[in-house]
């Protein structure tokens, strides 16, 4: 059936389509992971390139086998899913290509805030308010975790335990101090 008919764009496959959710890197910066979130980041690339794609594609073959490609939903919904696992593979692509592996544990024992610390900082009320600072890719804010990209994170990054900071918020300047820094312990330590 000639592609005038099908509801298909043609842009569908040209925009990387990765959403307001996914957020960008500042220009010109590396993608920096844990050594955990690279792990997890490879491996989803993976499961999609060697598993994930192969199966949609064996269905679609299956299903454009069967006649009349409009009104077929495995058909519509296969290639629907292929475009969405190639624009994830393509994104997965680009992130692991700038990646730049950051082992926190090798700051074990130091009381400054480098990439992958658990920072704990109180407030000018004393409340306290314990985070890890991770790779944009990787940070979970419900577990506590934030990207290094953040005003929180670009805040707190080579201060040390003791140091009054000003972090900016929407609603003004909030002072905070540093009360604690913690690095995962080295493998084999």
């Amino acid at each position: 059936m000639n592609k005038a008919f099908t509801k298909e764009s043609d842009t569908a496959d040209d925009d990387d389509g990765d959403g307001p959710s996914l957020p960008a890197l500042p220009a010109g910066t590396r993608n920096y992971l844990t050594p955990a979130g690279y792990a997890r980041l490879r491996a989803e690339f993976m499961e999609l390139l060697d598993v994930e794609r192969p199966r949609v594609v064996e269905v679609v073959s299956w299903a454009a086998k069967n006649g009349d490609r409009s009104e077929n939903g495995d058909y519509l919904y296969g290639k629907k899913r292929l475009r969405e696992i190639d624009r994830r593979l393509r994104f997965l692509t680009k992130r692991l290509d700038i990646a730049e592996v950051a082992d926190p544990s090798v700051h074990y024992g130091s009381e400054q805030i480098f990439f992958g610390a658990t920072v704990t900082y109180a407030n000018a009320k004393g409340e306290e308010k314990t985070i890890t600072i991770k790779g944009i890719d990787e940070s979970d804010s419900l577990a506590g975790e934030v990207s290094w990209i953040s005003p929180i994170a670009r805040t707190l990054l080579k201060a040390r335990v003791g140091d009054e900071l000003n972090l900016v918020t929407p609603v003004g300047v909030e002072k905070i101090e540093v009360v604690e820094v913690v690095y995962p312990t080295p493998a084999g330590g």
